[in-house]
């Protein structure tokens, strides 16, 4: 497997202001700390110091700086596999440029200059400084080197395609920035120098800045900033360093003690899909920039790398892997995300009922989690428009139902105050199995004509008494099903509009737990909370005594595993290899085995249940994964998975 996985340093170094020699020793100090970086970015002006004033005019600083870098790249000869950018002050034809020096195993690889030099408020850098915005093609001779200078550099590792593109400071704070032409050109890396001092309300407004930025350009930003050794004439520094990777905070640190060192690992596999999948991200040529060489080594050092020792790289630098990813963990969050969720699918089945002019919904209630979810979703579309009716049918199988879920689904009709309407289907499927040549009685695991009558005679039931009634029929099939099939076709697959098919299984629960601590109803509370409690099940084999016997989970496997894979397919798609990587960090109570095992039979329902999935009935998308064949997924029913199979069988 190709290793793309970068670990990336912001460094916050003691240092003081016009002590070139005291700076570039800590500098080459941290350098030397950071083993495992290949990329390791200084704040602005690090080798001088920001707040030099004046001082930037006088030779003697300018030409120990000069020194300070020769020193640097010296030191970093030592250094395989690492690119670091450090900031210092750059005479070129008459002018002074404020720069970063992008360095690499004893070579200047470029100098960078700013672009857009402040001179407002606290700060005013044309005192000194020139912008760089003209200075494209140049070279200069600097530290005894012969170096490309100019706004039109990225620095490339071929190895592991690594292309990094320079921001310094204020550049990140316009309309136009650098960053953004350099990410278009192919940059899939930012490094920011930044002196950015400390006001009230600052560092929030900073971060959504990096934030926003690598998540609009779909690269990584290592951002870092000077700290409280800076001179406090006028201002306080406060070492506030950022490592972002797709609008996500991957390492953050604020008033660092100096020494620190702060890590993030990205993940350029991430950043390349994003940019491949949205093909709104236009590519710029980059004819306009010149590539210059560096060396940036992938995590654990290997550019190959194997599904073991990947995790054990990632477990070195605690890289966390949530097992569940379309939960947030935040409980906040999560909360907003289910109301949001609820939202949208009622506003989606309130649209469908004004453009139809149906206002009576039909809806068959099991008393579990999906048929819950759309009962709810019914109830809220009622609020939305005025005289919506529901008509709620619960469907029992006398022998296969159970008691707690038949008690559930009649309690929840009640509590949603539901026209309820029972249809007992025992003795119609039976006769149909008959009258088929099955014979009406189960025939043991694996009878799926028996499992499949029951819930064709359901559909058959609900879409008939949807035209008895003028009605529409609201599907509860959810995505999790859907994507491994587990529906029966033509049967509860169908519907006149689905409003689940987009929510993932893992989230349905929490959606219906979080609708029952926010409903102010202690009964609706309660049999929500219980609905949330049964063991998942279609109930289409006999149970227990009265108890559910067929579970879903003990065919199909865990549900939050295979949301994990579902996710990581499709919003990523990751390779097996991958996935498996993931996988063995969310999961590290399961073996390497039982997570092949369960990605093996998640790649074969996948794709063996594609066919399944290209007759949808309409329902509205909730995330960024959804499986509407009109939509964001489109697949050959008759696709092969064996390339997937065998990669995974060598993983």
């Amino acid at each position: 497997m190709k290793n793309r996985m970068i670990k990336a340093g912001t460094a916050a170094v003691p240092m003081k202001v016009g002590n070139v020699s005291f700076n570039t020793d800590a500098i080459i100090e941290m350098m030397n700390t950071a083993k495992d970086c290949g990329i390791l970015v200084f704040p602005e002006m690090c080798i001088s110091g920001y707040t030099c004033g004046d001082l930037f005019n006088q030779e003697a600083l300018l030409s120990a700086c000069e020194e300070g870098l020769r020193k640097i790249a010296e030191a970093s000869a030592k250094r395989k596999g690492l690119t670091l950018v450090v900031g210092l002050p750059v005479k070129f034809q008459n002018c002074l440029y404020n720069t970063a020096a992008i360095v690499s195993e004893g070579v200047i690889a470029g100098i960078v200059p700013k672009v857009n030099v402040p001179s407002y408020s606290e700060f005013y850098e044309t005192r000194w400084f020139t912008s760089g915005k003209d200075v494209i093609g140049r070279e200069l001779q600097i530290a005894g080197q012969r170096v490309p200078f100019g706004i039109d550099i990225l620095a490339e590792d071929e190895t592991v395609s690594a292309v990094l593109g320079i921001d310094i400071c204020e550049d990140l704070w316009v309309p136009d920035r650098p960053s953004t032409h350099a990410c278009l050109a192919g940059a899939n890396l930012i490094a920011n120098l930044s002196a950015s001092d400390e006001i009230i309300g600052k560092a929030d407004y900073r971060r959504n800045l990096v934030l926003h930025q690598s998540a609009d350009c779909y690269c990584g930003y290592i951002y870092c900033s000077s700290t409280v050794d800076e001179s406090s004439t006028d201002l306080v520094f406060s070492g506030h360093s950022m490592i972002a990777s797709n609008g996500k905070m991957l390492a953050e640190m604020i008033y660092p003690s100096r020494p620190t060192l702060k890590t993030g690992v990205i993940d350029l596999d991430a950043l390349e899909y994003n940019r491949i999948h949205q093909n709104t991200f236009v590519t710029e040529s980059d004819d306009w920039y010149r590539r210059v060489k560096v060396h940036v080594k992938p995590l654990g050092g290997k550019p190959e790398t194997s599904v073991d020792l990947l995790v054990k790289n990632l477990k070195k630098e605690s890289y966390t892997v949530a097992r569940m990813p379309f939960v947030p963990k935040d409980d906040t969050e999560l909360a907003k995300r289910c109301a949001r969720i609820l939202e949208i699918q009622a506003n989606g089945l309130a649209t469908r009922i004004r453009a139809t002019n149906i206002k009576t919904l039909v809806i068959g209630v099991s008393g579990g989690l999906d048929s819950t979810l759309a009962l709810l979703v019914c109830n809220e579309a009622r609020k939305l428009v005025d005289g919506v009716r529901i008509i709620a049918y619960t469907m029992p199988s006398k022998g296969n139902t159970s008691d707690r879920t038949y008690k559930n689904a009649v309690d929840l009709m009640k509590s949603l105050k539901a026209e309820i309407r029972e249809v007992e289907i025992g003795a119609p499927v039976k006769d149909h199995l008959i009258t088929l040549g099955h014979g009406g009685e189960y025939k043991g695991d694996g009878d799926t004509t028996y499992e499949n009558a029951q819930a064709r005679m359901r559909t058959y039931i609900l879409m008939d008494a949807a035209n008895m009634e003028n009605g529409l029929v609201v599907g509860t099939g959810d995505l999790s099903e859907l994507a491994l099939g587990w529906c029966t076709y033509n049967g509860d697959h169908m519907s006149m509009y689905g409003v689940n098919g987009s929510v993932p299984k893992t989230l349905v629960q929490y959606i219906c737990r979080a609708y029952a601590l926010t409903c102010g109803d202690k009964k609706l509370k309660n049999v929500l909370l219980d609905i949330v409690g049964t063991p998942i099940s279609p109930e289409l084999t006999p149970n227990k005594k009265g108890v559910i016997a067929q579970k879903t989970e003990e065919k199909i496997g865990k549900y939050d595993l295979n949301d994990f894979f579902l996710y990581y397919v499709m919003r990523w798609g990751f390779g097996p290899e991958k996935i498996m990587t993931l996988a063995m960090l969310a999961y590290d109570d399961l073996d390497k085995e039982a997570i092949r095992t369960a990605l093996s039979r998640f790649y074969n329902r996948f794709f063996y249940q594609q066919f399944k999935r290209s007759c949808l009935p309409d329902g509205p998308k909730v995330g960024t994964v959804t499986l509407s064949p009109r939509g964001d997924w489109r697949m050959p029913s008759d696709a092969s998975v064996s390339l997937w199979q065998e990669i995974l069988k060598k993983a």
